[in-house]
Formats: structure tokens, C-alpha cells, sequence
């Protein structure tokens, strides 16, 4: 059975930083491709990084460039997201999320992932 557990959320104040952390069992580990998702209230779960099997290559969306750091540990079999910069609109429900790679579709889909965690709630106050 494959489990994605998110850790790491909390509050925290604008310009602050938190590390999400997601630690996956049940699956090769570093035979997947992790991203991490997020989900404001009354709005759809949107993209925000992705990084490939080994690390080597890493993928943003443009309101975080800059700001927030995917990495991984496959000998740990987690991945971060270290999140810096921290605005009001980054308060979220963030999910991490494991897929097939290479895939050739693309990555900032939903449907480009098969498993997904239970998500940690990061909230920004101004």
C-alpha cells in the first residue's frame, strides 16, 4: 500500500519560512517523479514543483520561482519543499504527490500523478 505523508505546515507570519517534508513508503521511491501541489480555499489545486527521479532536474511554477525549494532524499524516501518569502496567497492546503517518469504529458497536471498524501495545511498572516 502506498502512503504519502505530508509534515511541516503550520502558521506563520508574512516573509517567514516553513519546510514541508513528505515521506513515502509502499512504492521505489526513486523510481517516481514527486511534485507538490497546493490548494487555496474556493480554489483549484494548483501546481507548484515538481523534481525528477534522481533530482537532477527540478520544475517551478512562476508564482513561487525564486521562492521555494524542491529537493529529495531518495535514501530517506522523502522529498521538501522548502518554501521561503512566505506571502498571504501562499496560504494553502499543500499535497505531495508521486508519478511516472519520464512522462510525456504534462507535468503540471493533475493526471500526470498516481499517488497522492493527505496534505499540511501552511496558512501566511500579513
Amino acid at each position: 500500500q502506498v502512503r504519502l505523508v505530508e509534515s511541516g505546515g503550520g502558521l506563520v507570519q508574512a516573509g517567514g519560512s516553513l519546510r514541508l517534508s513528505c515521506a513515502a513508503s509502499g512504492l521505489t521511491f526513486s523510481s517516481y517523479a514527486m511534485g507538490w501541489f497546493r490548494q487555496a480555499p474556493g480554489k483549484e489545486r494548483e501546481f507548484v514543483a515538481r523534481i525528477t527521479t534522481s533530482g537532477g532536474t527540478t520544475y517551478y511554477a512562476d508564482s513561487v520561482k525564486g521562492r521555494f525549494a524542491i529537493s529529495r532524499d531518495n535514501a530517506k524516501n522523502t522529498v521538501y519543499l522548502q518554501t521561503n518569502s512566505l506571502k498571504p496567497e501562499d496560504t494553502a492546503v499543500y499535497y505531495c504527490a508521486a508519478g511516472p517518469s519520464p512522462y510525456s504529458g504534462t507535468y503540471r497536471f493533475e493526471r500526470a500523478y498516481n499517488y497522492w498524501g493527505q496534505g499540511t495545511q501552511v496558512t501566511v498572516s500579513s
